[in-house]
C-alpha cells in the first residue's frame, strides 16, 4: 500500500513515539478530533500527542487507504495498553500542501 508521504511520515513517527516528528506533519493551524475532543493548533496537538503516547503506548499498522471527497481515509490497526487492543480505527486525513490540515479518528 502506498500512502501519501506526509501520512507515511506520520505513521512512522507515531510508531517511534517521536513527538516533534509527529508534530512536524501538521500545519500550524491544524485540527485533530479524537476521543470526542477537538484540538486546534500546534500547542494543543503537541499535548494530545504526548498524552496519547503516555496513556496508550500505541503502535500503528495501516491496513488500507482510500482517497475521496478531499480526504484520505486510512484503516489502521492500533495496538497498545488499552482494553480491547488491538482495534481498527479509521483515520480521516485532510492534506493541504505537504502537511496534515485535519485529522479525525473514528
Amino acid at each position: 500500500m502506498t500512502l501519501p508521504r506526509v501520512i507515511d511520515d506520520y505513521v512512522r513517527a507515531s510508531n517511534a513515539h517521536d513527538v516533534e516528528s509527529i508534530l512536524a506533519c501538521f500545519s500550524d493551524d491544524a485540527a485533530v478530533h479524537d476521543e470526542e475532543q477537538t484540538r486546534r493548533g500546534r500547542n494543543a496537538i503537541r499535548e494530545w500527542i504526548m498524552s496519547t503516547i503516555a496513556k496508550y503506548k500505541f503502535q500503528f499498522k495501516p491496513l488500507k487507504a482510500q482517497d475521496g471527497e478531499g480526504e484520505t481515509v486510512v484503516a489502521v490497526e492500533v495496538s497498545g495498553t488499552f482494553p480491547g487492543s488491538p482495534v481498527i480505527l479509521d483515520y480521516h486525513f485532510t492534506i493541504e500542501g505537504d502537511k496534515i490540515a485535519s485529522l479525525a479518528i473514528s
